[in-house]
């Protein structure tokens, strides 16, 4: 399963790039709205039809990676609504090409049914794999680590996935790309493709390697190769942690997921450290989780089996 990060990227690409990319085969306006008989009846500019469904498809994705409520239909909505999306911008342009008048582009009646077909079955195919999966076992039964009083112990932890930085550095080669384009040529739309792209880079670099670390003052976790931003839970917070094995399927994909098991960043599949604070469970994919739980136990004081 694609990561949502990287399916976010590749369709706010397409929504971006195909109608510049054949911005030479048109003229301005392109029609963008037909009557029932098929004949255009209204047109935009072109950075309206590129900056609509790019704004439109960033507040999809926002909304369902943060709002709670649509988490069990993340899947099928993020998948339906790109297809559509993109569907849309394909039929837009193909039906604009080699017109010099928007009131002479051809039908999309063909495409937009084509369309309309394929992201109803991309929704289903998207709730199927999104469905949602709870967390097995219960609450406390993770090791517990003897610490001799006065002594203190710290537990150090990393992860890396090298295909989030080659995704991170894809994407930030294409704003590159497009603001050295726009500087040649100021008149040029770029910045169009330079901030989503940058964005995009930067968010994926800071969700491409995590390192943990265990305390008696709790646990802290630092995000990208420059340790930030970083998470923190005090020990006192933490009512419990085990090790406990994930999929980049059971959680919706690679990097910071949000699902029906809580938030977990998914590095690389297998063992994972999983703690409850405040009524929430978060986890991470690092080496070793037996060992960061018990500590964790420990210090927090938590009911649990000892090892």
């Amino acid at each position: 399963m694609w990561a949502t990060a990287a399916w976010a990227a590749g369709i706010l690409a397409l929504l971006v790039v195909l109608p510049l990319a054949a911005r030479s085969g048109f003229e301005e306006p392109l029609a963008t709205h037909w009557n029932a008989s098929g004949e255009p009846d209204g047109a935009h500019p072109l950075w309206v039809v590129v900056l609509v469904p790019t704004a439109i498809w960033i507040v999809l994705v926002t909304g369902a990676v943060c709002w709670r409520a649509a988490r069990p239909w993340r899947g099928a909505v993020l998948v339906s609504c790109g297809v559509l999306l993109t569907g849309e911008q394909i039929s837009i342009v193909r039906a604009n090409l080699h017109h010099a008048d928007w009131r002479d582009a051809d039908s999309v009646t063909v495409g937009a049914v084509v369309t309309v077909v394929v992201a109803g079955a991309a929704g289903l195919v998207g709730a199927v794999t999104n469905r949602r999966r709870t967390a097995s076992g219960s609450p406390g039964q993770g090791p517990r680590m003897d610490v001799p009083a006065g002594e203190r112990r710290v537990w150090l932890a990393s992860a890396e996935n090298r295909w989030l930085y080659l995704v991170s550095a894809v994407t930030g080669l294409v704003a590159l790309a497009a603001l050295l384009v726009g500087l040649g040529d100021p008149t040029k739309p770029m910045w169009l493709l330079v901030v989503p792209f940058l964005l995009a880079s930067l968010s994926v670099l800071a969700c491409s390697s995590v390192r943990v670390r265990v305390t008696e003052r709790g646990m802290d976790v630092a995000f990208g190769p420059l340790g930030w931003p970083v998470r923190r839970w005090d020990a006192a917070g933490i009512e419990w942690a085990r090790a406990e094995d994930r999929t980049p399927v059971q959680v919706g994909g690679w990097g910071y997921r949000l699902s029906g098991l809580g938030t977990t960043v998914m590095l690389r599949g297998g063992t994972c450290l999983v703690i409850r604070a405040r009524g929430k469970d978060f986890a991470v994919s690092v080496d070793d989780a037996e060992r960061g739980a018990a500590l964790l136990n420990s210090l927090a004081g938590a009911p649990a089996e000892r090892s």
